[in-house]
């Protein structure tokens, strides 16, 4: 079975000691993706700013493992604010209008801060 890492310098580098993604077979896991734009390092204000930042890390990790947004079959969204939920499902709607399995809980903390984070797993 094949088994790769995914890198891609389309979504922002792991900051802890793990990678983007992996391929598994037919699979395409992401590690989390935060709102942080790959090409500058900033992060947008807001949670509808910062859904849309993660979600097209997440889509570029999957890019890279060789899947795309409809082949997502299970994603797990971190929110800081459940108060966000209504403005974050819009933006994640839009991105995600497969309607892939998810979960979504209210962590404390997520890292830098942010608003949100996403991991998805695809099946390609």
């Amino acid at each position: 079975m094949e088994k790769k890492i995914i890198e891609t310098a389309a979504a922002p580098g792991a900051i802890g000691p793990y990678s983007q993604g992996w391929v598994v077979g037919d699979l395409v896991f992401t590690s989390g993706q935060i709102p942080v734009d790959p090409a500058t390092g900033a992060i947008p204000e807001g949670i509808t700013a910062q859904a849309e930042r993660s979600c097209k890390n997440v889509i570029a990790v999957l890019a890279a493992g060789g899947a795309q947004a409809a082949d997502v079959v299970k994603t797990t969204c971190f929110l800081a604010d459940m108060a966000d939920f209504a403005a974050f499902n819009e933006v994640y709607a839009a991105y995600f209008p497969s309607k892939p399995a998810r979960s979504c809980v209210a962590v404390k903390t997520l890292p830098k801060n942010v608003l949100c984070e996403i991991e998805a797993i695809a099946a390609k």
